[in-house]
């Protein structure tokens, strides 16, 4: 008979399987045509913005996650935000990038990269914040 430690593997791997999930969802939404048409509108100025902020604050968060999960907090935790900041913009640049070259109806926007950028400045001082006490990173 099988240990039960064998047969819980992926919640080993808890946070980085959210992080690769959360980065296919932002990689879906941002290069994907949707019609108008098909989705609902609300008009609110900006809105987009705190899309952008919001998906870069997780992408933080889940990316310091997953990083110490997979280095089993090898690399200090103040390495592994400057890190996970570094791919967040990197990545959010490359996407805003890719709007402008792959898709139809998008188009790069610097506001968004400035967006992207902040989420992920902030969704690291939550990391910190959060794990600066005695719970270790």
């Amino acid at each position: 008979m099988q240990s039960t430690k064998n047969l819980w593997v992926p919640k080993k791997y808890f946070f980085t399987i959210l992080f690769i999930s959360w980065v296919v969802f932002i990689t879906s939404l941002s290069l994907f045509s949707f019609e108008d048409d098909s989705l609902p509108s609300i008009n609110i100025p900006h809105l987009d913005k705190l899309v952008h902020f919001s998906f870069y604050f997780v992408f933080t968060v889940l990316g310091c996650l997953s990083f110490r999960e997979i280095d089993r907090k090898n690399t200090p935790p103040k390495k592994v935000i400057l890190k996970i900041i570094f791919y967040a913009v990197v990545y959010g640049i490359i996407i805003e990038m890719l709007q402008g070259v792959a898709t139809v109806d998008r188009e790069p926007d610097l506001l968004d990269v400035l967006a992207n950028s902040l989420g992920a400045l902030f969704g690291s001082f939550a990391v910190k914040f959060i794990f600066s006490g005695k719970t270790p990173l």
